[in-house]
């Protein structure tokens, strides 16, 4: 019953993936550099409208974030699971 249960769950995460850039987050949740694995967790706080914002990233190249849970604060483990699903070298 665990077993298919956590089949259940893997499941869930393949072909619904959404990739962003960082600009192009606007949904709370647990977000991966593709490029660097580094793991980014966006609290519904850190995207409130007419605020200043809590998470500033400045770089010279435009990254792509994965979307691994629209949880910010699923585990570390079940983050690494869905980068592995998705061939991302998770570094966290």
């Amino acid at each position: 019953m665990a077993q298919t249960a956590s089949m259940q769950s893997t499941e869930q995460h393949r072909g619904k993936l959404q990739q962003v850039t960082w600009e192009g987050i606007d949904e709370p949740g647990a977000y991966v550099d593709i490029a660097t694995g580094d793991l980014y967790r966006i609290p519904q706080e850190a995207l409130l409208k007419g605020s200043s914002p809590l998470i500033r990233k400045e770089s010279t190249e435009s990254a792509l974030f994965l979307k691994v849970s629209s949880s910010p604060y699923v585990t570390n483990i079940e983050a690494r699971m869905v980068c592995a699903e998705n061939n991302v070298q998770p570094h966290f």
